[in-house]
């Protein structure tokens, strides 16, 4: 590796192999005026990640290196940069670009951007200004990332590196869809799925000032775990009559579920109030759950998503955490072949608690 010319990251190669990853180097993107280079010190371990290695959301553009929850140190700022400097604590999401000039890009909306770039496995568009049409983007299980200042964010001194690395997307997917969504004082807020989602959901809520957050879990193996995140009330899905006493009470539910095997749609949307609304960020493969028309006819309910969030969100998001007092349930696994491989294999066995920060990146990458 001879940085800026090269960055070196540890890479899946093929599907049959996504849990064995090797050193790869790659050249970035050209640097552009507005860009900043980081110099990575934590990823978290997304479940995007994993599905993508393992072709479950489709091809994927291998070898790649993945991770796009990272925190590190700006080392070197574009002219035109403003509001971050060299040696600013930075993090970067699951965005990494976007035209900047339409409609959604101007309104808070770069996610939904038709030429968003994904931190991971995206390709810069024919018409971008810095030369780097082309060019595939690698994420954080690296030692630098090249990322436009639009999409960096200046991390609170408060945030502990290792614990503020999962909000740069768990955090953020979780949180738009609640304050999109209404969720603060007078509403009562379902959380479906308490895992690596869910755990900052139930949290975000509460933050967010709502009266009640339900946690809605298959049994009651989670439901200590989701009282002391802050939930007022566990539902229990396995149980007979598990919604009855709580239909029509919510207001807003945020699906974080990341399966859809035996999911009965129909019996949580029996939940929300006339047109309440359900909101789904869990992204499980395959072909998902069923809507049937009849099953919104009742109570009227509105079914939607959104995609992680806005630049002004996240920032909103990291200043809420440092107020409140944040913290999600993190373990750490220094970064290496070795330790991306077990990373991603914990993850898609489910066996996290409830996110998993890769460290320790000077001891594998150096100085």
């Amino acid at each position: 590796m001879v940085y800026p010319d090269t960055f070196k990251g540890f890479a899946v190669e093929s599907y049959e192999t996504w849990a064995s990853p090797k050193e790869f180097e790659y050249k970035p993107k050209p640097f552009g005026s507005y860009d900043i280079d980081i110099k990575i010190s934590a990823c978290g371990v997304c479940g995007s990640d994993v599905h993508t290695v393992r072709g479950g959301w489709g091809d994927a553009r291998l070898p790649l290196v993945v991770g796009h929850e990272i925190i590190g140190t700006a080392i070197k700022v574009g002219d035109k940069v403003s509001g971050i400097k060299v040696g600013d604590r930075v993090g970067v999401g699951a965005q990494i670009g976007s035209c900047m000039n339409c409609d959604d890009c101007k309104n808070d909306n770069e996610a939904y951007c038709e030429q968003r770039v994904g931190t991971y496995g995206g390709v810069y568009p024919v018409d971008n200004v810095d030369g780097a049409a082309g060019v595939v983007t690698q994420g954080g299980y690296a030692s630098h990332i090249r990322a436009h200042e639009q999409f960096t964010f200046k991390i609170p001194d408060v945030l502990e590196t290792h614990l503020v690395a999962p909000m740069m997307c768990a955090g953020i997917t979780t949180y738009s869809p609640l304050v999109r969504n209404g969720c603060g004082p007078g509403k009562t807020v379902g959380i479906i799925g308490i895992g690596g989602l869910g755990h900052f959901g139930i949290q975000w809520a509460k933050a967010l000032g709502a009266d009640t957050v339900v946690a809605i879990s298959r049994s009651d193996s989670k439901k200590q775990d989701a009282l002391k995140l802050g939930a007022d009330v566990f539902l229990a899905t396995e149980k007979k009559g598990w919604n009855g006493e709580y239909k029509r009470k919510l207001d807003l539910i945020v699906n974080c579920a990341n399966s859809t095997d035996g999911f009965a749609l129909g019996e949580y949307l029996s939940l929300l109030k006339t047109h309440g609304r359900f909101i789904n960020v869990g992204l499980p493969e395959g072909d998902g759950y069923k809507i049937n028309p009849m099953s919104l006819l009742s109570n009227g309910v509105l079914i939607g998503t959104t995609h992680i969030g806005s630049k002004t969100e996240i920032l909103e998001m990291l200043d809420l955490a440092a107020e409140k007092g944040i913290r999600p349930w993190v373990t750490t696994i220094p970064v290496s072949a070795a330790g991306c491989g077990e990373a991603l294999e914990k993850c898609y066995q489910n066996k996290v608690r409830y996110r998993i920060t890769l460290v320790d990146f000077d001891k594998a990458f150096g100085n």
